[in-house]
């Protein structure tokens, strides 16, 4: 739909495009298909190391409404080496946590990672219109990108030199000849269809109404969520700030409600109007007029390709064209913008004939493991907001009156915000028994001092391979390293980085590393190898051919990073068998008694009448 007011951002709309760059059968090294955020993402990247890239989409312009919001402080930092990160902050609003409400009583009040280290703060919301305005404006002064707006997708072919495409666009149809394609067109993506690939997985059954309304309030820009609200009884209800007084809102439709009539302008108004009236009534706000902007509808999915390389290796997928996660947890344009990240360098390597196509393999491999990684983090947010089954919603109300008096489970109900993902099994990384960072793990954009001046450990990088060296260290060794990733991947800036104790902010320590020791990271801030010069292998041999080629010495695997605490850990997997329990027994409220019974008999009576008078002070 479109804006209702002169209040809500509007993309620009670039029309029709001229091809004059662009003849008809031009052979263009990359072509990119959707300029959204991870299609945008990905073409500076590549323009950036110098690799021309010609961008297909059938809009002309940037997409319109808030659709993402939300964007991690690993996604900034993303946009740091693309050269847009500082327009982003100027407009988008940080925060640090939020709360969580089940009807009017607050259960949970979270907050991030975050400490005096940190560069940036951990979230920050901003219109996904704006965001990719931002992109474009930053597209339109590289000259190593070609936008073919008003260009639709008819067809492609593979072959193993490359790839054909027919493409519609507004002086007739074209076909065009690209070394590689890069696929990031979306959930519903074109190109999917036309290689018969199809995503697997999961479809919850939540379903949401989301909306933008322009509506001043003295909120503070916080997460805000509220199950089972009095003013919209059994659902559940999310609200973010953005600028410009601009508010989104998602809340749930009850199984038994029409999605067509329900998402109508005057039914999407009716609901908020209750919300906001209910929250005036119980002193939360005060009265302000508001309007409508934007809607939209979704339904939560945890969905991937198999492989995100097809077609003689010659079409790589990535952002929502490859995987699908649910929104709770805000993982969906960052987990996007990281696949834009670590292709960009990685297809920019095979392009030149740097490295071996199979790089391209040690991508697919590494970001169906960060969609892992997030679904399993996401997919339990999601049973949370949106419980599917009878054992799932009974556990969910019943944690959230817990949570209430016995603070010690809220955790339970924590949304799981996103983080940077690990590559702690990718093929390019080869395990170490060490202490502190590990191999294969995203580096922290801790704050430093470099030439008197403040900066973060990412910033001083930029988009090169960097080469950490703890002070004191071998000059010589150490530049040794550095050349060798130099002569390796002649296309790909090596930067060396002294790393000084008490100018560090305590990153040495925090890294446990010692003296002389060197941390060398790839572009996109994973942790590629660490340890003293002369222990570190021939790291770019392998990268250049898409695997881990030095032994492994029988040391064990890198271990996944804990984020909870054993006992969290145990409350969380009673919750989950608790839930399959309840799902599989026909009588409920029996099973539940006779449960109770002989687990207060394990624990004790005095636990037991401990327990039994908290859960009373919540009824």
């Amino acid at each position: 739909m479109t804006n209702t007011s002169d209040r809500y951002y509007t993309p620009t709309d670039y029309g029709a495009a001229h091809y004059e760059s662009t003849p008809q059968g031009a052979s263009i090294p990359v072509v990119v298909v959707g300029a959204g955020p991870v299609g945008l993402a990905t073409a500076l990247g590549l323009a950036q190391r110098g690799v021309e890239v010609s961008v297909v989409d059938s809009g002309t312009s940037a997409s319109y409404g808030s659709r993402a919001t939300c964007y991690s402080r690993h996604t900034i930092e993303i946009c740091d080496r693309l050269g847009y990160a500082d327009a982003v902050e100027k407009r988008a609003l940080g925060w640090v946590g939020g709360r969580s409400y089940y009807q009017s009583q607050e259960v949970l009040n979270f907050q991030m990672p975050q400490d005096e280290h940190n560069y940036r703060l951990p979230m920050f919301n901003l219109q996904q219109c704006e965001y990719e305005d931002i992109q474009i404006a930053k597209v339109l002064q590289e000259p190593n990108i070609t936008m073919l707006w008003g260009s639709k997708l008819k067809g492609i072919e593979t072959d193993e030199k490359g790839v054909t495409l027919t493409v519609d666009m507004a002086d007739g149809e074209r076909t065009l000849r690209a070394d590689r394609v890069v696929a990031s067109d979306g959930g519903r993506s074109i190109i999917r269809d036309l290689l018969g690939l199809t995503l697997k997985g999961t479809a919850y059954e939540g379903r949401y109404v989301i909306a933008d309304i322009h509506w001043k309030s003295k909120l503070p820009t916080e997460r805000r969520v509220w199950f089972d609200p009095p003013s919209n009884p059994g659902s559940t209800i999310i609200m973010h700030k953005q600028p410009d007084d601009i508010w989104r809102i998602d809340y749930q439709l009850l199984d038994d409600e029409d999605a067509e009539k329900e998402t109508t302008r005057e039914a999407i108004i009716d609901r908020i109007t209750k919300h906001l009236s209910w929250l005036e009534d119980n002193g939360t706000i005060t009265k302000e007029p508001w309007t409508l902007e934007w809607h939209s509808f979704y339904k939560a999915l945890a969905l991937a390709l198999p492989s995100f390389v097809h077609g003689h290796d010659r079409v790589i997928f990535a952002g929502d064209a490859a995987h699908m996660v649910p929104i709770f947890g805000v993982r969906g344009l960052n987990s996007g913008m990281e696949d834009a990240d670590t292709l960009a360098w990685m297809l920019a390597a095979v392009t030149y004939g740097d490295a071996d196509p199979n790089l391209l393999h040690a991508y697919s491999q590494e970001r169906h493991d960060a969609w892992e990684q997030n679904i399993a983090n996401a997919g339990k947010s999601t049973l949370i907001m949106t419980p599917g089954t009878d054992g799932y919603r009974i556990t969910r109300d019943a944690l959230l009156q817990v949570s209430a008096v016995i603070p010690e489970f809220n955790h339970l109900i924590n949304p799981r915000q996103s983080s940077a993902t690990h590559a702690l099994r990718s093929p390019l990384t080869v395990t170490t028994d060490v202490e502190g960072l590990q191999v294969g793990a995203p580096l922290d954009d801790r704050k430093i001092t470099v030439d008197g001046k403040v900066t973060s450990i990412h910033t001083a990088r930029g988009s090169a391979f960097g080469v950490y060296a703890v002070a004191p260290f071998d000059e010589k060794k150490v530049e040794a390293i550095a050349e060798r990733f130099r002569k390796a991947l002649p296309h790909e800036k090596t930067k060396v980085l002294p790393i000084i104790p008490g100018q560090d902010n305590g990153t040495a320590e925090s890294w446990c590393a010692a003296p002389g020791e060197i941390v060398i990271v790839r572009p996109d801030g994973i942790v590629l190898s660490r340890g003293q010069p002369d222990e570190i292998a021939a790291v770019e041999t392998w990268v250049k051919r898409g695997i881990a080629e030095a032994p492994r010495g029988g040391t064990p695997p890198a271990k996944d990073p804990i984020l909870l605490s054993e006992d969290q850990v145990n409350r969380e997997k009673v919750w989950l068998q608790l839930s399959e329990a309840l799902d599989q027994t026909s009588d409920k409220y029996k099973f539940l008694t006779q449960l109770s019974i002989v687990l207060g008999a394990l624990t004790g009576p005095e636990k037991v009448s401990e327990v039994i008078k908290q859960l009373n002070t919540s009824s």
